[in-house]
């Protein structure tokens, strides 16, 4: 391709993309969705928080099974101001083998995670690994999702988790699907700290 074709290549694709971007003219609090089996879903929602807190922006992270194992990430947001958090307190489901347990575990996170969609002072919630708590019925799809439905106007709010309900993909306004071609854990390498923790 000659520099001259190239250049109206370009040329077309920004007009392309200009036209784009001027139509695109409506504020509103969006719901993302990161589901799929692939590796990076709370990784890419850790990443949208550093995001809103570089315009100092209010953050609420409400964690789902991952209980007590605390990441980098928790570490380092710990000691913001303004980052809220909630935990489920039982971590993996698989590891305590309680149904009962968790479910109430799951439930009483719910609530904080109500409060949070409630509250107009939190700009970004981010509900992570909440599609599994859909998937084994410990949390009642309908009250998530008309929690997201009259959350405050300007509020974003982050979903990860795999396997997402066809209402939650319904109610999101961008879906992104993390699709799983390699992964260390198969080959027996540990999840590493600053990687995976």
């Amino acid at each position: 391709m000659s520099e001259a074709d190239y250049k109206k290549r370009m040329q077309r694709k920004k007009k392309h993309i200009d036209s784009r971007i001027e139509k695109a003219n409506i504020d509103k609090g969006i719901i993302v969705l990161l589901t799929g089996n692939g590796k990076g879903k709370s990784s890419s929602a850790m990443g949208m928080i550093c995001r809103a807190l570089g315009y100092e922006m209010k953050v609420a992270l409400v964690r789902f099974l991952k209980g007590e194992q605390q990441t980098g990430e928790d570490l380092f947001l710990d000691s913001n101001p303004n980052v809220v958090s909630a935990h489920m307190e039982s971590g993996f489901t698989w590891n305590t083998q309680d149904q009962v347990l968790d479910k109430k575990l799951a439930n009483e996170t719910w609530l904080e995670a109500e409060k949070f969609l409630a509250d107009p002072e939190i700009n970004l919630v981010v509900l992570d690994e909440i599609t599994y708590m859909i998937n084994y019925k410990y949390l009642d799809e309908t009250s998530i999702l008309k929690a997201l439905s009259n959350r405050p106007v300007g509020q974003h709010v982050v979903i990860t988790g795999r396997a997402a309900s066809e209402g939650i993909i319904e109610v999101s306004d961008t879906v992104s699907e993390v699709k799983d071609v390699k992964h260390a854990f198969r080959a027996n390498i540990r999840a590493q700290k600053g990687v995976d923790l």
